[in-house]
């Protein structure tokens, strides 16, 4: 009798599994399916029946912007930005988590406080800033301030604790290396669980950052993705180009899933890191 009970919860948490699965799903779905859909059938009706108006709504995004340069300049953006958030984080919290230096709890709790304030409240000093260093309409200020990344530090700090043993280290020291050398050859293959599992959120923010790069950025040349997709939005006739907008999201959306299913293995690899006592 256990094995059958087990056996039938077992089968009623795959079916939970596959229907949670299928509603996380299911934006997709229709965001691909209203990409082929004329802005008119999507306002009259609901359907997962693809449409007829895939080339059309093609033509009005290429009539908007060039896509394919929005691409180009939201990977500018997102590829650099990602790497240094990944790097710098990664070695500021394994100092944070190894050294012992005077003033490490300080420095951990202010981080946190940092983690609590929106981002929104230094906009206008960020770009008061900007303008005196004359970096408005440049992407550098758009790259840059991801070397500071008080959340990937808090993280990659409590993973680093859980899954770096420090005799390790004590043995790279005895044989010789320095510092930098144990951080790039040790230290680094073991946090890189924790590294990607991070750098696929990262990477989602640079993406689809849209405040930021709409204020900084002046030339239509350098818009990102989505801040061309948002003049879809902000054309006068937003019924028509109900369908562009679909289908120009769901083109943005392939370059988050590529790095996603390049990266999600790790994720399980992070999770599970910490549950791991030595």
């Amino acid at each position: 009798m256990g094995n059958v009970a087990t056996k039938i919860n077992r089968t009623l948490l795959y079916l939970f599994l596959i229907l949670l699965s299928a509603l996380c799903l299911f934006p997709f779905l229709l965001m691909i399916v209203n990409s082929t859909r004329s802005g008119v059938e999507i306002t009259r009706s609901f359907t997962l029946i693809p449409g007829n108006s895939l080339k059309a709504n093609w033509e009005v995004v290429s009539a908007y912007f060039n896509l394919f340069a929005g691409f180009g300049n939201s990977l500018k953006v997102a590829v650099p930005a990602t790497l240094l958030t990944a790097y710098f984080s990664a070695i500021t919290a394994y100092s944070m988590a190894i050294y012992k230096f005077k003033g490490n709890s300080l420095l951990f709790k202010v981080i946190v406080v940092f983690m609590m304030i929106p981002a929104q409240l230094s906009l206008i000093g960020f770009y008061n800033l900007c303008t005196r260093l004359h970096l408005v309409n440049s992407y550098i200020p758009l790259i840059l301030p991801a070397v500071a990344a008080p959340g990937i530090v808090f993280f990659l700090r409590q993973y680093t604790q859980a899954t770096l043993s420090k005799a390790l280290l004590e043995a790279a020291r005895i044989d010789g290396a320095s510092e930098i050398r144990i951080f790039h050859k040790i230290v680094l293959p073991i946090m890189a669980p924790g590294i990607a599992t991070m750098s696929i959120g990262a990477f989602i923010g640079n993406w689809n950052s849209y405040l930021i790069p709409l204020i900084l950025l002046n030339t239509p040349e350098k818009f990102t993705l989505p801040v061309m997709i948002a003049s879809l939005n902000s054309s006068q006739d937003i019924q028509k180009n109900q369908g562009a907008i679909y289908l120009a999201v769901a083109i943005s959306v392939i370059p988050i899933l590529i790095v996603f299913c390049f990266c999600s293995r790790y994720i399980i690899s992070s999770i599970s890191a910490g549950g791991v006592k030595e």
